[in-house]
């Protein structure tokens, strides 16, 4: 019979109770995955932790995925999955890449220094609500800055509704001041890019000393530290999943992600004169007029335009590739087919 405390310490939550039956109640062990290699996962059921080799059936899994295996820790099945984080894999690759899986929140870091830049922000933004997850702006190296609160206004001015912070990764007291989201079964994930303080951050809050780095100070851009994704309990009953600092996130298929972090430019652009309006140099266009009335900053819009255009390209590309694969999976099964019955009828 399931150990509801010990699974609920790895943020086990109703959602995925109510996908057990009653025979799998009993006979069976729900894992989740805690770290991810390329032969082999290592899961924890709360009160063992082991590691799975990657077959077929888990190919496709991540850290933050819940597993449910049998009694000889065979995989039975992988939950349905609550939030999913994936991105168009870096360089010229037509696929996807899993980020993770099952987070009920996600702190976007970016530091003080050069480093902050509201167009990136924006673009984790988008992917975060696509995945339909809570999304915290944490504005890191406080302790190196002295102009935080300007910059906080400024990410804070992107929505009413975001929730920011700034922080020093260092403060044991981050506890207190990220308390909100630090509860029993949350499952929080930390993105950004190298060395903005996330495995600093996840230290502090987990109270462990994963290995960290400066940064360069001639352009004062992080090195990677994390080289994997990472599932840690806190004390506090959540568990927090660190991932490597990403140089380049493609978006794509976040067409409902995009429409939500720019939800402002998205009424405007309904309530321009012309159906079909470009908002460019239209009459009456109320994007153009928000504009004009600082209502709207043009950077704003255009990294909406360039992230729609960004999205709308790449989800086609990946359409295309996956459309090409599943032609080419038939003609094999065919040609396959066709060479048993020859053989048949040689025989």
């Amino acid at each position: 019979m399931l150990n509801i405390n010990q699974l609920n310490l790895l943020g086990w939550q109703s959602f995925f109770q109510q996908q057990l039956d009653i025979d799998e109640w009993y006979n069976s062990v729900p894992v989740r995955v805690v770290e991810q290699h390329r032969n082999r996962l290592v899961v924890d059921s709360g009160s063992d932790t082991f590691q799975l080799p990657v077959t077929e059936k888990v190919s496709e899994c991540v850290v933050g995925d819940w597993l449910l295996l049998n009694e000889n820790h065979d995989v039975n099945r992988v939950f349905e999955r609550k939030s999913y984080f994936a991105r168009r894999a870096a360089g010229s690759k037509l696929e996807k890449q899993a980020i993770t899986a099952n987070v009920d929140v996600a702190f976007v870091l970016c530091s003080l220094n050069d480093d902050f830049n509201l167009n990136r922000i924006e673009r984790y933004l988008a992917l975060v609500n696509e995945a339909g997850c809570e999304p915290v702006v944490i504005l890191t190296k406080a302790d190196l800055a002295n102009d935080g609160l300007e910059k906080r206004e400024q990410v804070q001015n992107l929505s009413s509704m975001l929730r920011v912070e700034v922080i020093d990764c260092h403060d044991v007291t981050l506890v207190n001041q990220l308390s909100d989201w630090l509860k029993p079964q949350t499952s929080i994930v930390l993105l950004g890019s190298s060395g903005v303080g996330k495995s600093t951050l996840s230290n502090t809050l987990a109270q462990t000393q994963q290995k960290t780095s400066a940064i360069r100070e001639q352009d004062s851009k992080g090195r990677h530290t994390t080289t994997g994704r990472y599932l840690l309990k806190l004390a506090s009953g959540a568990v927090l999943i660190d991932t490597p600092g990403m140089r380049e996130l493609q978006l794509s298929d976040v067409t409902a992600g995009l429409e939500q972090t720019f939800s402002e430019i998205e009424a405007l652009a309904s309530s321009c004169k012309f159906v079909n309006c470009s908002h460019s140099n239209e009459p009456k266009c109320a994007i153009q007029q928000a504009i004009s009335d600082g209502s709207l900053t043009e950077r704003r819009f255009l990294n909406y335009q360039k992230l729609r255009k960004e999205n709308q390209f790449n989800t086609a590309s990946l359409r295309e590739r996956r459309a090409h694969d599943k032609s080419l999976t038939k003609m094999y099964k065919r040609v396959q087919s066709q060479a048993v019955k020859f053989k048949k009828l040689n025989e």
